[in-house]
């Protein structure tokens, strides 16, 4: 073998070996004397997918105690956005490094984003994009770390497709209406039921939670007596639906999916209760934002300078 080629695989194998590795630890090395502090501010604790991204961001730090000190922050219920700018106000004043945010609102939250990338802190985008053309307005440079909501909703859409003909009629419960992660999986349902022929007759918000799923999908079943599925945007809403469901005897008769891969989803995808989910893999979000936040610590880069999107798998789940 000649030294080139020797050459050549050895520095292949230092950059897989690298690449390998979190952010974190690649950066490490830099032996700053400073313990970054990070700070994850997301939504609803009482949603379970954050409930898991929250446990994954806490088994990380706990893996990596000496690289960075985590704060973990959540709000009462999907749409208490105003306790959410407190807590990043808080967070502020607390002078944490970076912030690893997912948004309540795509557009309310950024001026309070702006408050704190001028204090010097980090802030990095995890779950619901923040709106672009805002960003834009206000000068900033976030980068986004999460999955491609509509590519997710289509490929559930799709499964469910392969159940309906031409002319069905389903209804659509969207999350809440001013975040840009509701607005691209009600994109991708539609999509996917445009590609079969299927006719949404109704999209209405049940706002991330289960008694407001619930709620509208009961509303749905009754203004829509030939409906024969509901698209649900996340899997709270979708446990609401297969209750209302229940209740008005159509079990069988009107399909159901969801979205997230909830552990409390799982029984219902078993018993065909949910035809299927999308797994956005929460843990590992909240692992990718916080390695792109100490990235740019430990590069001692400044907000100005970052940008992009990092991609995040999404997967099909079915029985």
């Amino acid at each position: 073998m000649s030294h080139r080629i020797r050459r050549r695989m050895l520095a292949a194998a230092v950059f897989v070996t690298a690449a390998a590795l979190p952010f974190s630890s690649a950066y490490a090395q830099s032996g700053a004397a400073h313990k970054p502090k990070v700070a994850l501010v997301m939504k609803s604790l009482a949603n379970e997918f954050f409930l898991t991204m929250e446990t994954g961001a806490k088994d990380y730090q706990k893996h990596n105690s000496s690289q960075f000190d985590l704060i973990t922050n959540g709000i009462k219920d999907e749409t208490d956005t105003a306790n959410q700018i407190r807590i990043v106000e808080q967070m502020i004043v607390s002078k944490v490094d970076a912030i690893v945010l997912a948004p309540a609102d795509s557009k309310a939250l950024v001026p309070v984003v702006k408050k704190a990338v001028d204090a010097g802190i980090i802030v990095v985008n995890i779950d619901n994009r923040l709106d672009p053309d805002v960003l834009k307005s206000k000068d900033l440079n976030v980068p986004f770390v999460g999955p491609d909501n509509r590519k997710g909703a289509q490929k559930v859409g799709d499964y469910l497709a392969k159940k309906l003909k031409a002319g069905d009629e389903v209804g659509i419960i969207e999350g809440v209406s001013t975040t840009t992660n509701a607005q691209q999986r009600t994109a991708g349902f539609k999509d996917a039921m445009q590609t079969v022929g299927a006719k949404v007759v109704s999209v209405q918000s049940g706002e991330w939670e289960i008694d407001k799923g619930n709620a509208v999908a009961s509303a749905m079943l009754n203004e829509y007596p030939n409906l024969k599925a509901l698209l649900a945007g996340n899997d709270n809403m979708a446990i609401g639906a297969v209750s209302a469901v229940r209740a008005a005897g159509k079990q069988g008769k009107v399909l159901v999916v969801g979205y997230d891969n909830i552990g409390a989803i799982r029984p219902m995808l078993k018993d065909g209760r949910v035809l299927a989910t999308a797994d956005q893999y929460a843990a590992k979000q909240a692992v990718f934002g916080i390695d792109t936040a100490l990235k740019a610590i430990n590069e001692h880069k400044k907000q100005s300078q970052l940008s992009g999107v990092v991609e995040t798998p999404c997967d099909l789940v079915t029985k």
